[in-house]
């Protein structure tokens, strides 16, 4: 009986344990009904060596390209530059593959008919945005305008591409600052480690093109605090979130509950969301 259990379980594998992909493992490890972690990928195996060692259940450590071999969902926790290198081979092998990073995917939208052909599946999780069910009701219609506003702490925009390559000095900011204002799209390829929740909000929405986003840099505030207002023929409705950052300032913690809400989905009796 029981070896019949552990075989129907759908085998989960992570890409990536930073601040996102430790809580997810830990979470696994724990025991998520009808999911087991068979394998994780990290650049440097030896840094990770104690926490893989410390859970009930080790999983193998393997190439990112190896992960769908062994798992039936992979979930990409690692810098966007990696995504198509996660991705692929997994959607190429009929899985399904959680993206985290989903402002690389912009870049990558052939991974989508990829997955289409060969049976696979690209999951999107809600992250760090509420209300995400209601875009996705919302578009079935038709929405006339999504407008997003983002304020962020300076230490969660340290290093994003639009700020060097501009060379703006956010660090001796004493008042807010908007430093971009334009489409989801344009905001991914600026802020890439920033916008994964525009992106989202794009993707469930009218598109990455339509989608209005302005970005601040606020020394007033301490967490990422999202507002985002939507004009459809069904319905109006407004939503504003503030995040606590995760260890790594420039992702909030709910990131990664997010994933797992999703995860426990997978097996779930009841299912409470779109």
């Amino acid at each position: 009986m029981t070896e019949q259990r552990a075989s129907s379980e759908l085998r989960v594998a992570i890409a990536g344990l930073g601040s996102i992909g430790t809580k997810i493992a830990t979470a696994l490890d724990q025991g998520i009904e009808g999911l087991a972690l068979s394998a994780v990928a990290v650049r440097d195996p030896a840094k990770h060596q104690t926490f893989i060692g410390g859970l009930r259940h080790p999983p193998k450590i393997l190439p990112i390209d190896q992960l769908g071999e062994v798992a039936d969902i992979v979930v990409e926790c690692a810098p966007s530059s990696q995504l198509r290198a996660i991705v692929e081979p997994a959607v190429k092998r009929g899985k399904a593959a959680v993206v985290v990073s989903v402002g690389g995917l912009l870049d990558n939208f052939d991974l989508i008919d990829l997955a289409r052909a060969n049976g696979g599946r690209i999951i999107v999780p809600t992250g760090a945005l509420i209300g995400l069910d209601a875009v996705n009701a919302a578009a079935i219609g038709t929405i006339h305008s999504v407008k997003m506003v983002t304020r962020k702490p300076i230490d969660g925009l340290k290093g994003a591409s639009f700020i060097v390559q501009n060379k703006i000095d956010i660090d001796n900011l004493r008042e807010p600052l908007k430093l971009f204002e334009g489409s989801a799209r344009e905001a991914a390829k600026g802020f890439p480690a920033n916008v994964n929740v525009a992106v989202a909000l794009s993707l469930a929405g009218i598109g990455p093109d339509r989608t209005e986003i302005q970005v601040w840099a606020d020394p007033t505030v301490t967490r990422n605090v999202h507002r985002i207002e939507v004009e459809a023929d069904s319905a109006r409705f407004s939503m504003g979130i503030e995040n606590i950052p995760s260890e790594n300032p420039k992702t909030g913690l709910i990131t990664a509950l997010s994933v797992i809400a999703l995860l426990k989905k997978q097996r779930a009796t009841l299912c409470v969301g779109t």
